[in-house]
């Protein structure tokens, strides 16, 4: 099978969005499906206003009319943005089926950004991906909520880790106080951060990544150690040299780096929200408290091999296993003459039987 991912998530970008389209499709050419990206890398683009690090493509429905000709049996819509808004357009208009994937909670980035209603912005993402055949989401808790706002034909695609480069092997000798107590991520106001660095923690407090709050963040905690972006062995490092992953975030919909932290065998302290509640949940391998502090000081006693045994029960195979299953069904529910998959997930017995394939699978 011939597949397309259009995305406006893709490098220099570096984020969970564009790391795990990367390992799922390697992992899913292994498994004998041929996949193609459509990226922002075909287009001009412009700065994205307020986020300067992100890359708005300049796409066109006649250019990607004219990438959709080379052939491909399916299409898949990774992201919102004017590649996929643009690729939506053609696929509609064609009378091509396609499937979506919710990644991102904009709704509450941008209500934290401008104070614009959540719901305003839900309307939107509601008609761009009720359109398409499919919506594939990574949690149970993403899938509920998405559901209780109207979103129709939800299919679950859970993540991976790479285990050979995410691994307890990578510790160096970090040459700060400790303990040490790691966030990697955007340095943005949707992620939280200062809720973890005003946090009063002995040791030493570790900073990976960049983003439009690095310079305010800085300035108010300047105790703080800020390394900037970092590769993924140099991250594979950190997470393997510090001694708890705080993950201050109360809107990510999974959390690659949850994942990533546990594979090399630091535990996590999280909130009990959506992605941690699904990713760590009550496997042991991090603490989970509405006071981040406890949760902070309480990882500290978790064993490391704890979170690296949870972390290699998540395998990039799985995940596009289940990313191809979600496609093969998404196109023989939509050739069913419009009876789509919402009306088999409420019909008794075959809801029972999809509910089950759709169970998220480690």
């Amino acid at each position: 099978m011939r597949i397309l991912i259009a995305t406006d998530a893709w490098r220099p970008q570096v984020n969970g969005v564009v790391r795990s389209l990367e390992s799922m499709a390697q992992a899913a050419r292994n498994l004998g499906a041929e996949i193609d990206f459509l990226t922002p890398r075909e287009f001009f683009s412009v700065p994205m206003p307020t986020y300067r690090e992100i890359s708005l493509a300049l796409a066109t429905p006649t250019a990607v009319r004219k990438r959709l000709a080379r052939g491909y049996d399916h299409i898949h819509i990774a992201t919102e943005g004017p590649i996929g808004l643009a690729t939506r357009a053609v696929c509609l208009r064609d009378k091509r089926g396609f499937t979506t994937s919710f990644h991102t909670r904009f709704p509450e980035y941008v209500h934290a950004r401008s104070g614009l209603p959540v719901g305003v912005s839900y309307a939107a993402l509601r008609r761009f991906h009720n359109a398409g055949a499919g919506v594939m989401v990574s949690t149970p808790s993403l899938a509920r909520e998405l559901d209780e706002r109207g979103f129709r034909r939800l299919l679950r695609w859970s993540r991976g880790v790479d285990h050979g480069l995410f691994t307890p092997e990578a510790r160096l000798a970090l040459d700060f106080p400790r303990p040490i107590f790691l966030y990697a991520g955007r340095l943005a106001v949707e992620k939280n951060v200062e809720a973890f660095l005003s946090l009063d923690l002995p040791g030493t407090k570790l900073v990976a990544g960049d983003g439009p709050a690095r310079a305010a963040l800085e300035a108010r905690f300047p105790d703080a150690r800020f390394l900037g972006v970092k590769t993924s062995a140099e991250l594979a490092a950190l997470y393997a040299s510090s001694d708890v992953f705080v993950f201050p975030s109360r809107t990510d919909t999974f959390g690659m780096v949850l994942l990533e932290a546990m594979a090399c065998g630091l535990p996590v302290a999280a909130y009990p929200v959506m992605g941690p509640l699904d990713v760590v949940g009550a496997s042991g391998a991090g603490a989970l408290d509405q006071d981040l502090r406890a949760a902070a000081l309480a990882a500290l006693n978790i064993p490391r091999s704890v979170a690296r045994a949870h972390a290699l029960t998540f395998t990039w195979e799985n995940c596009a296993r289940q990313f191809l299953d979600n496609i093969a069904y998404a196109r023989g529910a939509t050739s069913l003459g419009g009876v789509g998959i919402c009306a088999l997930r409420d019909s008794g017995e075959k809801r029972e039987a999809v509910d089950k394939r759709q169970a998220v699978q480690p």
